[in-house]
């Protein structure tokens, strides 16, 4: 079996947003570093979601450049990953 490698994440956020928040709930209570980009501060990073994403949803978390929707499908992934990404 390969060693599995860190990937690069990015999560695409609103703070407004109430599954953003249990998303970022999640990261902060396992003390995760994730690179974060919120699209109501950052105008380019709502468009940068809508063009790699292919829509606006948030949360998404970008998972070597492959957008993971749904906080719950976010949380389970980082859970399941997260002696990979400490």
């Amino acid at each position: 079996m390969e060693d599995e490698h860190r990937p690069i994440l990015i999560l695409y956020y609103s703070p407004s947003c109430p599954f953003s928040r249990k998303v970022l709930d999640f990261i902060e209570s396992q003390k995760l570093e994730i690179p974060l980009k919120n699209i109501e501060e950052d105008p380019n990073s709502s468009e940068e979601l809508l063009h790699l994403g292919g829509k606006s949803q948030v949360p998404c978390l970008f998972i070597d450049g492959k957008p993971l929707y749904e906080s719950q499908d976010i949380i389970d992934w980082l859970s399941e990953k997260k002696d990979l990404l400490k």
